[in-house]
């Protein structure tokens, strides 16, 4: 079943995806694109490399916007906002691979209260057991990240309906662009931009519903190009606490849940650094933290406008 818009026309898609030093692998998302058996209506790349990349032409129309000041997926995409024609707004990353019908299942899970539908990560690489025992001990309330969940759980949930989340991977997320088109990525989150897809979604309106097209599926290459090397504690923490200064900060369940997550993240810290024979755990965790709180509140950085 495909989804119409208001005046009865099936919607259309913009596809935007960030690219930085990338070219093979954009070149490999792109030829994924151009086989679904729904095509996009156009493809805008935001292009962040010092040179411009070139792919071979293809046959949708693309709008290709160069510049290499950009500094991130946050203030990438938010580049590509005044461009985008489609009813939808796909956002992917440049090392991707879509299954054929992957836009075909994200259209067909557009509901009239759905405000985005986003995919499943068919290639997730679950993390050590000892980290998905912590998380599940430790990461409660807002700060459970239900997404690298469903990722695990992929190839049983193929023939499964819709799931409702509360948030999305930047990497494969879509939303209607009557919802979001006045709405932008925080852009002080630079570089790698941890935490911008969440922040993203706990910023739109209020009763829209988020969908998990579960038939939706895509392989997430994960170049080590521009990949951060920082150690995941640091980025872990820098995200829940950037989240709690800008979200979850009022009332005494969001509160509980971080103070029992910062148990958790000192008692790994610990365990990591007298295993190591390092302090790097402990002040991994001290600084991400502590980076977080200074993006949230705009510390040391030139303050931008996120919403127009």
């Amino acid at each position: 079943m495909t989804s119409f818009d208001k005046t009865g026309n099936p919607y259309t898609v913009s596809v935007i995806i960030p690219t930085k030093n990338r070219a093979a692998d954009l070149t490999r998302t792109i030829e994924t694109l151009l086989s679904q058996t729904v095509k996009p209506l156009e493809l805008i790349l935001v292009d962040q490399s010092a040179e411009q990349t070139f792919v071979k032409p293809v046959p949708i129309p693309i709008r290709w916007i160069h510049d290499p000041t950009l500094s991130g997926a946050s203030t990438a995409r938010n580049a590509a906002f005044e461009h985008a024609r489609g009813d939808v707004w796909l956002f992917l990353d440049d090392d991707v691979l879509l299954e054929p019908d992957f836009i075909e299942q994200i259209l067909e899970t557009y509901g009239p209260n759905v405000t985005g539908v986003s995919g499943i990560i068919t290639n997730y690489s679950a993390p050590p057991l000892r980290q998905r025992v912590w998380e599940t001990i430790f990461q409660k309330g807002p700060f459970r990240d239900e997404r690298q969940r469903i990722y695990r759980r992929a190839q049983w949930l193929r023939d499964s309906g819709p799931i409702r989340v509360r948030q999305f991977s930047g990497s494969l997320m879509s939303f209607r662009a009557s919802a979001i088109r006045h709405h932008r990525f925080d852009p002080n989150l630079t570089g790698a931009s941890p935490g911008e897809d969440i922040d993203f979604c706990a910023r739109l309106p209020k009763g829209g519903i988020l969908l998990i097209a579960s038939k939706a599926r895509l392989i997430h290459n994960r170049s080590l190009e521009s990949r951060d090397p920082t150690h995941w504690i640091a980025v872990d923490a820098q995200v829940s606490s950037y989240m709690r200064e800008r979200h979850w900060k009022t009332g005494v369940w969001n509160n509980l849940c971080y103070l029992w997550l910062s148990v958790g993240y000192a008692t790994i810290a610990v365990v990591s650094s007298l295993r190591t024979g390092s302090a790097t755990p402990w002040r991994a965790w001290r600084e991400g933290v502590l980076k977080g709180k200074r993006i949230a509140r705009g510390i040391g950085i030139t303050p931008k406008v996120l919403d127009h």
